[in-house]
């Protein structure tokens, strides 16, 4: 699977994400003459379409915050509102110190240059780290677009700054494209959904619009409609729930854990350490869920090395790993919380067991797993076959290769395939 960009105009203070287009296939001939289904502007009928498969196969995507805000990089990508809308006396005390009287945000319009934004760079980057689609805020919540937005006059990325089409020269890069597969919508705490008229886009966007049989879109659409109405349910940010949902989501969140945009005042300790990151997406992906990682790059379009870094382990770790995480389903069992905090995935007739900590005696215990007559034991990143043998109580022992932590496959978290198990 490739991976996608995805953006297009759509409502005030919207997030929103541009990707390409790949034909829809007919898998049931018989039908493939009947008339398509039309949806009607109303929840019920929008709610009933079914999600495109191929978000659910992608499992692993990447979040960009970049527009005006990474010119101040400070605080939070919320600084117009933190300055202007709150006044808060940080914010003030800031522009005191390092801007001239009478400032305004406006006036980083100019500043935000994009001098060093190689869209290919990027592309190449979040390939390497595994991340099958790509989220770009083409929008944040002051209204500048990164794509010349003809009813955002002089507040967009063509009349100002880079004087360049941001979103179109990323969407050319990984795609060669530009319609979008999602829609990221945000802001939607503002008003009711009626008030953005929603129901009558999504109409359109489902039966009328070129990218109808792919698109998929969240839950952001109006108050009260997060974890409700939609495509895919992103709830909250960084939403992380207890037990699986019966509906597809999506946990979105960011390598700074104080900031989705790039920040001067970042430090280490705010940034989420590469077990963490991995952690989180086997857990989301173990749920049912998506995991949409967030990075901020410069005013001047770089992507600083922390989140290079952050990023390239996630990708050396799939590229091991990525068979349990890719294209999989849930399975009967999601986890189990020992000491060494398991998590399932399931695809076709294996089973897989991602297990977070090491056991000291080198052996794996599964309660969950019921094993047969033809039950095998392998490990990912590594050829042969692994010992079993039934567990007193249920499940099975597996007897782990017995390597110098240098051998093995990946340095945190490692996946059992199992087959032949029920």
């Amino acid at each position: 699977m490739k991976s996608r960009v995805v953006g297009a105009e759509l409502l005030l203070h919207l997030l929103l994400v541009l990707g390409a287009v790949r034909a829809p296939r007919c898998t049931h001939p018989a039908r493939c003459t009947d008339p398509p289904r039309r949806y009607t502007a109303d929840w019920p009928s929008l709610d009933s379409r079914p999600l495109p498969a191929w978000f659910d196969e992608a499992k692993f995507g990447v979040f960009v915050h970049w527009g005006v805000f990474s010119v101040p990089a400070w605080g939070s990508e919320w600084f117009w509102w933190h300055w202007k809308g709150e006044k808060l006396p940080q914010y003030e005390s800031f522009m005191n110190e390092n801007y001239p009287p009478n400032f305004t945000y406006g006036d980083f319009g100019p500043r935000f240059t994009a001098r060093f934004f190689h869209p290919d760079s990027w592309a190449n980057l979040f390939e390497a780290a595994g991340a099958k689609y790509v989220v770009l805020t083409t929008k944040h919540h002051e209204g500048f677009t990164n794509w010349p937005s003809p009813v955002s006059w002089n507040w967009n990325s063509k009349d100002l700054g880079p004087h360049r089409d941001l979103v179109g020269e990323l969407g050319t890069a990984i795609r060669n494209r530009y319609k979008p597969d999602l829609i990221w919508s945000d802001g939607e705490w503002e008003c009711p959904d009626t008030y953005w008229n929603s129901t009558n886009f999504l109409a359109w966007l489902y039966n009328d619009s070129p990218v109808k049989d792919v698109v998929v879109v969240n839950d952001r659409w109006g108050q009260n409609c997060s974890c409700r109405h939609g495509g895919y349910y992103n709830c909250q940010d960084k939403f992380k729930p207890e037990t699986l949902p019966d509906h597809k989501w999506e946990m979105c969140t960011s390598i700074d854990k104080l900031s989705w945009g790039y920040r001067c005042d970042m430090a280490m300790a705010d940034i989420a350490s590469e077990s963490r990151i991995i952690s989180e997406l086997i857990q989301t992906v173990s749920l049912g869920g998506n995991y949409l990682l967030n990075i901020g790059p410069t005013k001047d379009g770089l992507i600083v090395p922390i989140f290079q870094e952050r990023l390239l382990a996630v990708g050396k770790w799939l590229s091991i790993n990525g068979e349990a995480i890719y294209a999989s389903k849930p399975w009967r069992v999601q986890s189990e919380k020992n000491a060494t905090s398991v998590w399932y995935t399931s695809k076709g007739s294996a089973v897989y067991a991602i297990f977070l900590h090491w056991p000291e005696d080198g052996i794996l215990s599964l309660k969950s797993p019921i094993t047969t007559s033809t039950t095998e034991v392998t490990m990912l990143g590594i050829e042969k076959h692994l010992n079993w043998s039934p567990n007193p109580g249920k499940g099975l022992l597996v007897y782990l290769p017995q390597l110098p932590p240098s051998a093995l496959p990946t340095e945190f978290a490692w996946t059992v395939k199992l087959t032949g198990v029920e």
